[in-house]
């Protein structure tokens, strides 16, 4: 089955003060990481949906990488969900939604996700959220999120893979450290 991956990467990065996307994790960036990790785990395309600072955002991003402008970035999860799977309509059976700012997130963890034709989401700190899978059959309610709720409904009833240390978000300084000890 071939799946798109799309990596949120359109914040503003406010609490962090600088792009949380181009943090250094070890020899990497935070969104080379994710789209590194999707594209091991074996997703094609990688999407990355930009928006806050969009242009230094994607001057790293690898070639084979599609950036996808998500014009209204301030909307919240939903509207880049919306951007990142318009994306990949027709290019894929089923589309793995990440963030990139989750380093815990491990190239076995989206093989699991990704194993079977259901919803699956990742679970953590008691609840469900991405990375998450859905099969294209989902694709067209993907494409009616809004606000900043992102999938959360979609993946209430969804199967779930245990993250290991998946709460770790990287939003603040103090987040990013964390991080970086994490990955010494």
């Amino acid at each position: 089955m071939s799946v798109a991956a799309v990596v949120l990467a359109a914040g503003a990065s406010r609490r962090l003060g600088s792009p949380k996307q181009l943090a250094m994790l070890s020899d990497e960036t935070l969104l080379g990481r994710a789209v590194r990790v999707a594209r091991e785990a074996g997703c094609s395309p990688v999407i990355v949906v930009l928006g806050a600072e969009a242009e230094l955002v994607s001057r790293g991003l690898p070639e084979d990488v599609l950036p996808v402008m998500n014009e209204q970035w301030r909307e919240g999860m939903g509207a880049s969900i919306r951007a990142g799977v318009g994306a990949c309509e027709g290019a894929a059976e089923g589309v793995l939604v990440m963030t990139c700012d989750q380093p815990a997130v491990t190239i076995g963890h989206l093989r699991l996700l990704m194993a079977g034709r259901e919803i699956k989401a990742s679970r953590y700190a008691a609840r469900k959220g991405v990375p998450a899978f859905f099969p294209q059959r989902y694709f067209e309610e993907l494409m009616t999120l809004k606000g900043d709720v992102g999938a959360r409904e979609l993946l209430a009833s969804a199967e779930f893979v245990d993250l290991e240390s998946g709460e770790l978000d990287v939003d603040t300084v103090e987040d990013l450290a964390r991080a970086r000890e994490m990955f010494r």
